[in-house]
């Protein structure tokens, strides 16, 4: 039955993961949910963003335990973060959200031991992308989120992340690339099939994710993953999205004595030679 589902369908969250649902996720390692996220949360959310963002940006942030803020320019110059990290922590609105019932049976397909990593790893992320002059954060390279555990010095676990998404996104637009089932491979795939974050090129097994807003995704963090460029420019290239990570096992806590780990410095060492090549 599940080999006849195409690499696109959309499905709806219940009170209950279908078995259909559940053999999808198994095999291919993602679902899509049709619009979980009612306009008027939608619109909560999006501006509890931006209070924080002025917070931050008022505070000269640069970290939240440990991790790098994505700090760019948006289309009219002004500053922008465009990657948040443990925002959770900074909104009770968002940290009474991402817990409510109706993602319970999300949280139950990750395990019944799972749990929302509100101070693990990045925390509860926020992404906006945005095509413009001073960007940080137009696109995204190949990576699994897998690296993380590696960075600790333990074999990855099964990681999930519940990903919300604020706009309608199409092919033209960007958007999330998936390897369907690559989830299960091998510690060296998972190592080096791709070129960490500095490689964008397409692959002939990805799969884009078109988005509404209020759609819920989720996908295991040992897929392989991008995030696209937009064909479009400035405000009109935004595409923003909150993802939440389902976490088992020992919890490695974070806060801001923490140091930051050697996958974000990989990143910030990427960030820095692409402000050095533009530049030139």
């Amino acid at each position: 039955m599940v080999d006849a589902l195409p690499l696109s369908s959309r499905f709806a969250l219940s009170t209950e993961i279908t078995a259909v649902q559940a053999m999808f996720f198994e095999r291919h390692g993602y679902l899509v949910f049709d619009r979980v996220a009612q306009p008027d949360e939608v619109a909560s959310i999006l501006s509890e963003v931006d209070r924080i963002q002025a917070e931050w940006i008022a505070e000269g942030r640069t970290h939240v335990h440990g991790i790098p803020l994505f700090v760019g320019k948006d289309p009219d110059g002004e500053p922008f973060i465009q990657r948040f990290t443990f925002t959770s922590m900074f909104s009770p609105y968002l940290r009474e959200f991402v817990l409510q019932s109706r993602f319970e049976p999300v949280r139950r397909l990750v395990g019944e031991d799972a749990r929302v990593g509100h101070d693990e790893m990045d925390g509860v992320v926020f992404n906006r992308y945005v095509k413009a002059p001073g960007s940080a954060y137009p696109r995204l390279g190949w990576h699994t989120d897998g690296l993380r555990d590696l960075a600790y010095l333990r074999m990855p676990e099964p990681m999930f992340n519940i990903g919300l998404h604020f706009d309608r996104i199409a092919p033209e637009d960007g958007g999330l690339r998936l390897i369907p089932g690559s989830h299960n491979q091998g510690l060296w795939d998972m190592c080096f099939r791709k070129f960490y974050f500095f490689d964008h090129t397409e692959d002939e097994s990805e799969v884009m994710v078109e988005t509404w807003p209020g759609d819920l995704t989720v996908h295991d963090g040992r897929l392989w993953h991008r995030v696209g460029p937009s064909t479009k420019d400035g405000w009109q290239s935004l595409r923003r999205s909150m993802y939440v990570p389902y976490q088992r096992g020992e919890a490695i806590r974070r806060n801001d004595d923490s140091p930051t780990p050697i996958y974000h410095r990989i990143g910030q060492v990427q960030r820095w030679w692409k402000r050095r090549q533009a530049s030139r």
